[in-house]
C-alpha cells in the first residue's frame, strides 16, 4: 500500500478545492491511500514557525507528500512559509529523503506569479532530499482551436497551477478544467 499526504494551506477555499481534486486522482490509483492535511494559522508558534507534532509524525510515515498553497504577492502564503520553516529539523535528519514530492498552487490572476511559488515548493522539497514530480500533461488553451476548458490550460510543468476568479467561491472556482488537471496530477506521484 502506497500512502500519499496532501499538505496544504487554503485562504478562500480555492486551493482546498484543488487539494480535494488532487486527492481524488491519487485515490483512484489502486493500492493508494490518501490523506488531506490542512495547515492553519493556529499552528504557528510565537517564533513564527509552524508546529504540529501530530501532523509531522503522520508526514514522516507517508511515501509521498504533495504540497499546496495559494500564491499571494508572488510567493507561497505566509502560513505555508511558516510550515516550511517549521520543518527545519528535517533537513539535518534527512527524514524525508527519497520521498516522492509534488506541488500545486492557485491564484486569482491568470499568471499571478504562480511559477515563483512552484519554484519555492520544489526547492523546499529538494532541500529535504525529496524526489520532485512535475505535471506531465501537454499545454491546453495555447492555440485558437483550444479553450479554457482544456486540461493544463495554464501550460505548466513544474507542478500543478490553477486560477480562480476572486469573486467566485470554492464551489465555482477553480474551473472544472483545473480540477480535472489536478486529478490527473494526483495520479502521477502515486
Amino acid at each position: 500500500m502506497t500512502t500519499v499526504a496532501i499538505v496544504y494551506h487554503t485562504g478562500t477555499g480555492h486551493t482546498g478545492a484543488l487539494a480535494e481534486a488532487i486527492a481524488k486522482g491519487a485515490a483512484s490509483v489502486e493500492n493508494v491511500t490518501v490523506h488531506l492535511l490542512q495547515i492553519t494559522p493556529q499552528q504557528i508558534g510565537e517564533d513564527g514557525r509552524w508546529a504540529d507534532s501530530e501532523i509531522m509524525a503522520k508526514l514522516d510515515a507517508y511515501d509521498a507528500i504533495i504540497f499546496g498553497c495559494p500564491t499571494w504577492m508572488g510567493s507561497v502564503s505566509s502560513v505555508f512559509k511558516a510550515f516550511m520553516e517549521g520543518t527545519f529539523s528535517l533537513w539535518f535528519d534527512q527524514r524525508w529523503k527519497d520521498k516522492i514530492a509534488g506541488g500545486f498552487t492557485n491564484s486569482a490572476s491568470q499568471s499571478g506569479d504562480k511559477l515563483s511559488t512552484l519554484f519555492q515548493l520544489s526547492i523546499f522539497a529538494n532541500q529535504l532530499s525529496m524526489i520532485w514530480v512535475g505535471l506531465g500533461d501537454p499545454p491546453g488553451n495555447n492555440q485558437s482551436t483550444r479553450s479554457v476548458n482544456d486540461i493544463n490550460r495554464l501550460g505548466t510543468w513544474l507542478g500543478m497551477m490553477s486560477q480562480s476568479d476572486g469573486d467566485r467561491d470554492a464551489t465555482q472556482a477553480p474551473p472544472m478544467s483545473d480540477r480535472i488537471t489536478g486529478e490527473r496530477y494526483g495520479r502521477i506521484p502515486s
